[in-house]
C-alpha cells in the first residue's frame, strides 16, 4: 500500500496544547505520517508546529471538528475543563470526534466527571493517558503511558498512542490512569530531590561524581533517574528546561491534597513538595526540574 493511501485511511488527529510536551508528542506524530490539526491558547506556540505540517485552529471545538481523535495535554484542571466545555470547546462541535485522549496529568474524580459528562451530551468516549518520559521520550517515540477508560475506547486509541510510547498499559476505567499517576509523581518527585542529594554528596566526598551512574548500574540503586537526570544535574544541564519546576510543585501539591483523602500521611513526598515550594518561591518556577540541586549550593 503506498503511503498516501495508508495515510488516508488512518484517523485524523487533533492535538490541544502545544506546550513543551505537547510541541514533542505532535511533532512525533507528524514524523510518522498522522494528519495533525493544532491548538494552543498562546497562539505563538502553534508556530513551533506548523512548519512541519500541523495544521493550525482557531479553537478546540475547530480541532474536533477536524478530527477522528482528539488529544489533549495542558497544564492542570481548570485548563483541561476550559478545553473541552469552555466556549468554542470540543464538547461545542458541530461534528463530534470518537474519543477524545488526555495527556495532562489532571485530578482522578474531576477526570470521571469529565469523562461522563462529555459521553452524555456528546457521545464521545474518554480516556486518561497521563504520560512519563519527558519532551525527548516523546520525539523518540519512547513514552510511559498510564491509561484509564473502556477497553474498546483504549484500543481504539493504541495505534496513535504506539507510536509516542513504547509502554501502553490500561489502568482501569477511567481516571484510573490518573491515579497512576498519582503514584508515579511520588516516585519522581521524591526521586529528583534524592538525586540532587546523591550528587552533592558525591561531589562534596571527592569521589568522581561523574561516574556514578555506570558504578551503581545494575544494584539496587539503579534507576532511570539516576541514569538520566542524574547526569544532567551533576553537567548542570537546564537550558532548554526539558520540565518546569511549577509543573512537578503543581503535580506534588495535588498529590499531597489526594493522599490525604486518602487518609495517608507521605513525609518523602512532603519533604520534596516543600523543597520545589521554596526553590519556586525564589523565582525558579520556569527553570529545569532538575534545577532543585541548586538548593544545595551552600
Amino acid at each position: 500500500m503506498l503511503d498516501s493511501e495508508r495515510a488516508s485511511k488512518r484517523p485524523r488527529i487533533g492535538f490541544i496544547g502545544i506546550g513543551l510536551m505537547g510541541e514533542a508528542m505532535t511533532r512525533r506524530l507528524l514524523d510518522q505520517g498522522w494528519q495533525v490539526s493544532v491548538w494552543n491558547l498562546e497562539p505563538e506556540r502553534v508556530d513551533t508546529v506548523v512548519p512541519f505540517g500541523a495544521i493550525p485552529c482557531s479553537s478546540p471545538a475547530v480541532v474536533a471538528e477536524a478530527s477522528d481523535i482528539v488529544l489533549v495535554c495542558v497544564l492542570h484542571t481548570e485548563a483541561v475543563e476550559n478545553c473541552v466545555f469552555g466556549e468554542r470547546g470540543v464538547a461545542q462541535a458541530r461534528a463530534a470526534p470518537r474519543i477524545l485522549v488526555d495527556f495532562s496529568t489532571i485530578d482522578p474524580a474531576a477526570t470521571r466527571k469529565f469523562a461522563t459528562r462529555l459521553r452524555e451530551s456528546t457521545g464521545v468516549g474518554w480516556v486518561d493517558a497521563p504520560v512519563s518520559g519527558g519532551p525527548d521520550g516523546a520525539r523518540k517515540g519512547e513514552l510511559t503511558v498510564m491509561a484509564g477508560g473502556a477497553v474498546g475506547d483504549v484500543e481504539a486509541v493504541r495505534s496513535v498512542i504506539a507510536c509516542l510510547a513504547t509502554n501502553l498499559t490500561r489502568m482501569g476505567e477511567v481516571g484510573a490512569g490518573q491515579t497512576t499517576k498519582m503514584v508515579n509523581q511520588a516516585i519522581v518527585g521524591a526521586g529528583f530531590v534524592v538525586m540532587a542529594e546523591a550528587l552533592v554528596l558525591a561531589e562534596r566526598s571527592g569521589i568522581d561524581a561523574a561516574r556514578l551512574p555506570a558504578c551503581l548500574a545494575g544494584g539496587f540503586a539503579d534507576s532511570g533517574l539516576l541514569r538520566k537526570i542524574y547526569p544532567q544535574m551533576q553537567a548542570r544541564a537546564f537550558d532548554p528546561p526539558k520540565g518546569y519546576a511549577r509543573q512537578l510543585l503543581k503535580d506534588l501539591n495535588a498529590l499531597s491534597d489526594f493522599a490525604r483523602g486518602l487518609g495517608l500521611d507521605l513525609p518523602m513526598v512532603e519533604t520534596a513538595r516543600r523543597q520545589y515550594t521554596t526553590h519556586i518561591e525564589r523565582g525558579n518556577g520556569m527553570r529545569d526540574t532538575a534545577t532543585i540541586v541548586e538548593r544545595y549550593k551552600q
